[in-house]
């Protein structure tokens, strides 16, 4: 009967509403909720019969679609800790569950995906929220670099840990020098005059050495014209020719430098006497110190950097090096393209983790989960990991939160529309009622 189905159809509409109904309140109540996703529900007609025939109609009333929104994005709030993390753009952050950290190694650990996160170390160093996800990444080896690692596998994936303690020295390798020779201390005659100074160097295990760089002019003793002609020698702290003088620094490399009269008193040939060889496109040498090889640049012949010889007094014009004393982690930052960078004391920074960003094909098929969460699923599609900017995912911001997607405005105007819509519904059961009132009387 029509007046049957016109009850079923308000049963429905009632039902229907309460679904929107729950997923404005939940809407709502997640406002205020960093990285919360809005739920949309839809209505669908529901068709009974053919509405062509004999002039009767049935109704089939409604049915309610709830699905949440992944793929609509928040905005960014700034804050002021540096591993508060939001995404930029799409992709999503990898992240565990700190109960299935200790099935991690066994392959049965589900990964969920988030997209922000106020990560805080714990007692025990690990990167984790507040409500126990803790964020993963690709651990990246000593010299810095990430290791080749499957992108449609969790199996390289780690817990991000962070040692408070963690020290860190690199070896010098590489030195760059720049001295003013005297140029009157090769005039023929005249006593010999060497020329040095120390550079500071750090050892494989941040140990403070020194490389003494000697320079000795070469004179005539009965000319009278500059010979533009001087030794170098470079001596190592970290040996010695005689244990028994712990000063007697070992002589590790000597060569015969030549100047030339032009402006500038650039250098115009070196001569390798003992130690590495020299090389004339670089303007390197390579020299044996005690824990390692360092390359000492000195400048090319003909150029304006490096050794050149002038009449003033020796000065260094320039020394730089790489390499570092030991350092402690004092600080921690996540760059845009999800990098991990440590800082430390000595003021080094170092590349500790690399931090990929999730995709996949439907992001609003994921199934949801607590706190923010969301896991893969068939309708969703398979993940990849990339690397934060490339393919299509977007970049990471340290010191941001994303907020909730929640127009509290528009929620409280679908909030009157669905009472409403559920008062008229309930004013059908109503009528219906009525009416098979007046069917009962009629047989009274």
């Amino acid at each position: 009967m029509s007046i049957s189905s016109a009850l079923s159809a308000g049963v429905s509409g009632l039902a229907a509403n309460s679904a929107r109904l729950a997923g404005i309140s939940d809407n709502i109540a997640n406002s205020g909720t960093y990285g919360y996703r809005r739920v949309s529900t839809e209505f669908e007609s529901v068709v009974i019969g053919n509405s062509r025939g004999g002039g009767q109609y049935t109704a089939g009333g409604v049915l309610a679609q709830s699905s949440r929104i992944v793929d609509q994005r928040g905005s960014l709030v700034g804050t002021s800790n540096p591993l508060d993390l939001a995404i930029s753009g799409r992709g999503m952050l990898p992240v565990i569950s700190m109960s299935d950290l200790n099935n991690l190694g066994t392959g049965s650990a589900p990964l969920a995906l988030t997209r922000t996160g106020a990560f805080r170390t714990d007692a025990e160093g690990v990167l984790r929220t507040a409500s126990g996800l803790v964020l993963m990444g690709w651990p990246a080896n000593r010299d810095g670099t990430i290791p080749t690692v499957p992108r449609d596998s969790t199996s390289g994936l780690r817990p991000i840990v962070l040692n408070a303690n963690d020290t860190y020295a690199e070896p010098t390798t590489a030195i760059s020098v720049g001295f003013n020779l005297p140029a009157e201390a090769t005039v023929g005659g005249t006593a010999v005059t060497p020329s040095s100074t120390s550079i500071e160097y750090f050892d494989n295990l941040g140990a403070s050495r020194s490389l003494t760089m000697s320079f000795v002019p070469t004179v005539d003793p009965a000319g009278s014209g500059r010979s533009n002609s001087w030794t170098m020698e470079i001596r190592d702290s970290a040996t010695v020719d005689d244990p028994a003088t712990p000063d007697d620094e070992s002589l590790i490399g000597s060569y015969a430098l030549g100047f030339d009269d032009a402006p500038g008193g650039p250098l115009a040939s070196v001569t390798t006497l003992t130690g590495g060889a020299y090389d004339a496109t670089t303007g390197q040498l390579t020299v044996a110190a005690g824990h390692g090889p360092i390359t000492i640049n000195i400048g090319t012949p003909g150029g304006a950097t490096g050794l050149t010889q002038i009449s003033s007094d020796f000065s260094p014009t320039n020394i730089t090096k790489n390499g570092t004393s030991a350092g402690i982690l004092t600080a921690v930052e996540v760059d845009e393209n999800g990098f991990l960078h440590g800082t430390y004391d000595n003021g080094m920074t170092r590349l500790l983790f690399q931090i990929p960003l999730v995709d996949v094909p439907n992001p609003n098929g994921l199934i949801a989960l607590d706190n923010q969460t969301y896991q893969v699923s068939p309708e969703s599609g398979s993940f990849f990991l990339w690397n934060a900017g490339d393919g299509p995912t977007g970049s990471i911001s340290g010191y941001a939160r994303e907020s909730s997607t929640t127009d509290v405005a528009a929620e409280l105007t679908d909030l009157i529309q669905t009472q409403r819509a559920y008062s008229s519904n309930a004013k059908i059961i109503q009528t219906v009622d009525e009416m098979l009132q007046e069917t009962t009387n009629i047989k009274r």
